[in-house]
């Protein structure tokens, strides 16, 4: 395999790191590639573009509310803007870190709308969404459309899973049009491998082009969604899930629950004799 197509198979790896792991696919890398500055300097643009996918959120130096690193809110210069705190910062894609805040003030054709759909969308995220949530409003598409940006994440590696919702919603006040995705990504990793990767698209007419009529449009499919997940998860429990369990022991003997407590490990379960000790 040549150093280029090396390169891609790591930016691929990369990009595809589930919810909360990517510095272990990063690990993983360089104990594989050694000392290859060629392939290692492969992961820098990688990971910065694996970070405005993943909507990754960062706090400010000296802040308490997260902000959201995505294309959507990329300065010419490299750095970001929040409107929510009326800052630009430096963003360091490796670490994972703010810094260099700056104050931004908002120059758009649409600022009340976007002032109003930023104070309208944060109930909304704080009911919803209680683990780390964050939340952006930016004008988008040389300032005719604005991009409403919401990423939850939830990690728990010590119970081997980690995972992340990110919608991602443009309206555009000419149309009153508002079109999107809602994107889910659950990846469930102890004593196997499981992964949930989901993508809904999302279209709209709105008659008012409100933030109130936005914001309410937003969480009716955000809803209908969660409902759609939730009983898809209950037909693959009782469905496929079901079908690659077990469904009778080793000796082919089903069990009697109802006698569980009286079984002796090894001999009336296994078919077997008992260990004596």
């Amino acid at each position: 395999m040549s150093a280029t197509e090396t390169a891609e198979t790591i930016t691929n790896f990369i990009l595809d790191a589930p919810p909360g792991e990517l510095q272990d696919v990063i690990t993983d890398i360089k104990a594989l590639v050694g000392d290859d500055q060629d392939i290692l300097n492969a992961i820098v643009p990688a990971v910065e573009k694996y970070n405005k996918e993943q909507l990754i959120s960062t706090k400010l130096p000296g802040g308490s509310q997260l902000v959201i690193v995505s294309e959507h809110n990329k300065l010419p210069d490299g750095r970001f803007f929040d409107i929510g705190s009326q800052s630009s910062f430096d963003f360091d894609h490796t670490k994972l870190k703010a810094s260099s805040v700056q104050s931004y003030v908002l120059e758009s054709q649409n600022s009340d709308l976007i002032k109003s759909l930023l104070r309208d969308v944060e109930p909304h995220v704080k009911e919803h969404y209680p683990s780390l949530p964050a939340f952006g409003i930016y004008p988008v598409d040389k300032d005719s459309s604005i991009a409403i940006v919401i990423v939850g994440n939830k990690y728990s590696p010590s119970n081997y899973w980690n995972g992340r919702w990110r919608s991602t919603y443009i309206f555009t006040p000419s149309t009153s049009e508002l079109t999107g995705t809602i994107q889910v990504d659950v990846h469930y990793y102890e004593d196997g491998n499981v992964r949930l990767l989901t993508m809904k698209p999302i279209q709209a007419s709105l008659s008012s082009g409100s933030a109130a009529e936005i914001v309410k449009n937003i969480i009716g499919v955000e809803k209908k969604y969660q409902e759609e997940l939730n009983r898809a998860f209950g037909a693959l429990s009782e469905g496929a899930f079901k079908g690659l369990r077990r469904q009778l022991p080793i000796t082919r003997q089903k069990i009697d629950w109802d006698k569980i407590g009286s079984y002796r490990l090894g001999q009336d379960i296994g078919g077997g004799r008992a260990v004596q000790r």
